[in-house]
């Protein structure tokens, strides 16, 4: 099994243990392609088999979130599992959130939280937070392509969508909002709808998989590799293509920038990704075959 397989995670399972279930489940290795909080539920895409080469050349370019944003308190993880460390009850209507939603739009700076997986000098911020202990943590540029207000929802709450390229904490995301607002608040809800070319669309969830339906939900290993030029090798390169040999800039048609690199199929599988360099060369990078 060679694959990625789209894991529907649910609230309260971190992960690693999403990755073990289709360890345990597939007897192959696995990793996943882009970790999501514990408590935050959807899209999880699982590398398995041969797949797991793959991680250095895929793209996360756009992320969806679907948000729920709780006013009247913030707490010290910025989301509903922490401790609550201020409150305040200038509630925003909904024209209030509208009008400050541009300044979270477009290309912007954001701190990271202290709870987050982060490190400052070698020490991960979450292990320095469940000691007391404090950092100064840098500002990021991210990027926020779109926040979108649904709707409003009960106590106090807001339901937002949100595109972002990847490095955006949404959690922060709610959290600078109300403080923009004068008004406190965390993020109540977290779902991830979109990571790349991942989406709900082809999601399965862990009862699925642990009734054995891991094989039936395996997407191809080149699912997350569309942004990278094709080249079909012909039948004379094949067994060099197969056993890890360059290729010299007159075997092959040259199309790819240096630097660039380059999915190869032979009778329409995938069998490795090469760059190309410099001189012209097209250096094996990946062999799957």
């Amino acid at each position: 099994m060679d694959g990625f397989i789209n894991v529907l995670k649910p609230p309260g399972m971190s992960s690693g243990t999403a990755v073990a279930i289709v360890k345990r489940i597939t007897g192959e290795k696995a990793g996943h392609a882009g970790t999501l909080d514990p408590e935050a539920c959807g899209i999880l895409p699982v590398m398995v088999g041969r797949a797991t080469r793959l991680f250095d050349f895929m793209v996360e370019k756009k992320k969806t979130y679907l948000a729920e944003i709780a006013f009247g308190c913030a707490t010290d993880t910025q989301d509903a599992q922490g401790t609550v460390i201020e409150k305040g009850d200038r509630y925003p209507d909904r024209e209030a959130v509208l009008a400050v939603l541009p300044r979270f739009t477009g290309d912007i700076l954001q701190t990271p939280p202290m709870y987050s997986a982060l490190k400052i000098g070698g020490e991960t911020l979450y292990k320095m937070a469940l000691k007391g202990k404090t950092a100064e943590i840098p500002a990021r540029p991210i990027h926020v392509e779109r926040i979108d207000l649904l709707r409003e929802t009960p106590r106090r709450g807001m339901l937002l969508r949100v595109a972002c390229g990847r490095g955006t904490y949404i959690r922060t995301l709610c959290h600078d909002i109300g403080r923009a607002l004068s008004c406190p608040s965390h993020m109540r809800f977290l779902l991830r709808e979109q990571t790349g070319a991942f989406t709900l669309d082809t999601a399965v969830t862990v009862e699925e998989l642990k009734a054995g339906k891991a094989a039936d939900n395996l997407l191809p290993m080149d699912t997350p590799l569309q942004h990278l030029p094709r080249f079909d090798v012909p039948e004379g390169l094949r067994r060099l293509c197969l056993n890890g040999v360059r290729l010299r800039p007159d075997e092959w048609p040259g199309f790819a920038a240096p630097g660039e690199c380059v999915r190869l199929y032979i009778d329409g599988d995938l069998i490795g990704v090469s760059v190309a360099d410099e001189r012209g060369l097209l250096i094996p990078r990946a062999v799957l075959r």
